[in-house]
């Protein structure tokens, strides 16, 4: 009785003490308490795969002779070469990739440089030549010069894909110079979007960064680089973003081959679409495949659902775009796409993707699809830039890698006067002639390329 007083008093409906159980998650029986509840002695409260860490102290020994640090110098007004940090102060962070010597880093702290440094751990210094390097995701390649040594301490790179938010995680790297300081926290977001372009795909987390920690390694408790540590938000705190690393892995090959980011093209358009068995899921659906591209001799088809790139799945255009974008062309890529019912893999391999203006194009009426070529008009006042007669011909103002054009020879820039020895005038013209012959016939087209006139045989 006076326990239901007591209640009464509080404005709160409670149970008498004898009132019984009730079940709770994991079938657990806990009695009710007058304002909360408490777990019983001996009774589970988190999963059974959950375990504290009671160290990082042998995480930490393991992975800190992989990880590195870097000091860039520029040319001075003098002449001579200064750090680009204040007093000599290292500008950053990085991490050893195999016994080869590559190193890992921002593309902003190596960035300008005409001299890069590397330290190891132990002591050890070696000078850096750049590989490769891509603003568009602040990550630079570098290689230890000369021949360096093989028992260099490398580390080994994780699966990011497979982070949840909550999973512990450590940085290491050299803050205001400080060598080898450790931090820890835990993944905050996943995907977050900085606003940056294509590739805003970063993992935010909670662990202390300063400057310095720039393009040093994240690692998950197995010890695996997870992350390339890149972005801090100054006017915060226990805020920072890391590069994932399964991006860094479609990137690397692509630094290493071409120096830059040589963004792969499939020559398709994609839009975002449910998921055919899970609608709180998004795949990209195909709207359009030019005839010339990779994708059509593939054999894709517009209305193809994309599930899966290279095995893993994709839940999202933005996604498709990133991993195409970052493959170096001639990557062979392996798509899992859903025709109608049916599940079918298509081996695509990767073009480089045209100019932008190029890509543009390829919607409008001077796109010629079957063969690759993109035109335009000469119309007055392009043709006076170009000291040519207006309609006197067509401009090539961009050509589909790959296609027939491509294959012939044909450039931008070019400008196409005949069509198998008849005058062309605009681009309806020149489509009438190509549209006149069969599709097995090779074309011959006379092409002016600046003081030259050359003879081009173009292939169905």
């Amino acid at each position: 009785m006076l326990f239901a007083l007591f209640g009464m008093f509080l404005g709160v409906a409670v149970a008498a003490p004898d009132a019984g159980i009730f079940a709770v998650r994991n079938n657990a029986a806990v009695k009710p308490g007058p304002l909360w509840r408490e777990w019983a002695p001996g009774l589970p409260l988190l999963p059974k795969e959950f375990a504290p860490p009671t160290s990082l102290a042998p995480l930490v020994r393991a992975v800190s002779p992989g990880v590195v640090n870097i000091s860039a110098f520029v040319e001075s007004s003098e002449d001579s070469a200064k750090p680009a940090g204040t007093g000599g102060q290292s500008l950053g962070s990085g991490f050893l990739l195999g016994p080869n010597g590559y190193v890992v880093t921002n593309d902003h702290v190596i960035d300008r440089a005409k001299q890069i440094r590397v330290r190891l751990a132990d002591g050890r210094e070696f000078l850096a030549e750049v590989v490769g390097k891509d603003a568009s995701t602040d990550l630079a390649l570098l290689r230890l010069a000369g021949n360096p040594p093989r028992d260099l301490p490398a580390l080994y790179l994780g699966d990011s894909d497979k982070l949840a938010v909550g999973d512990w995680v450590v940085a290491i790297g050299n803050p205001f110079g400080f060598d080898h300081s450790v931090s820890h926290g835990i993944i905050s977001a996943k995907e977050r979007v900085l606003g940056v372009g294509t590739f805003d795909d970063f993992i935010q987390t909670d662990v202390l960064m300063n400057p310095g920690n720039s393009g040093g390694p994240l690692f998950n408790m197995r010890g695996e680089v997870v992350g390339v540590n890149t972005a801090i938000i100054s006017h915060a705190q226990g805020i920072g973003f890391a590069v994932p690393i399964n991006m860094v892995k479609d990137l690397l090959p692509n630094l290493k081959v071409n120096g830059h980011l040589a963004r792969g093209w499939l020559g398709l358009t994609v839009a975002e679409a449910p998921h055919p068995s899970d609608g709180a899921r998004k795949v990209a659906v195909i709207q359009e495949v030019y005839e010339a591209g990779p994708a059509t001799r593939a054999g894709l088809h517009e209305g193809d659902r994309i599930l899966a790139v290279n095995g893993r799945a994709i839940e999202s255009y933005l996604q498709l775009l990133r991993k195409v974008a970052l493959l170096a062309p001639g990557s062979m890529m392996r798509l899992s796409v859903q025709r109608g019912a049916a599940l079918r893999d298509f081996t695509v391999e990767v073009a480089e993707r045209p100019a932008q203006e190029t890509v543009d194009s390829l919607a409008g009426y001077g796109n010629i699809q079957r063969w690759g070529l993109v035109l335009q008009d000469l119309e007055p006042k392009l043709a006076a830039t170009l000291h040519v007669p207006p309609y006197h011909g067509v401009l090539v103002a961009g050509v589909v890698p790959g296609g027939s054009a491509s294959q012939a020879g044909l450039r931008e820039g070019d400008l196409i006067s005949q069509v198998n020895h008849r005058p062309v005038e605009d681009i309806h013209a020149l489509r009438v002639l190509f549209d006149r012959e069969p599709g097995h016939r090779l074309l011959t087209l006379k092409v002016k390329r600046g003081a030259e006139t050359r003879t081009v045989m173009l292939a169905p």
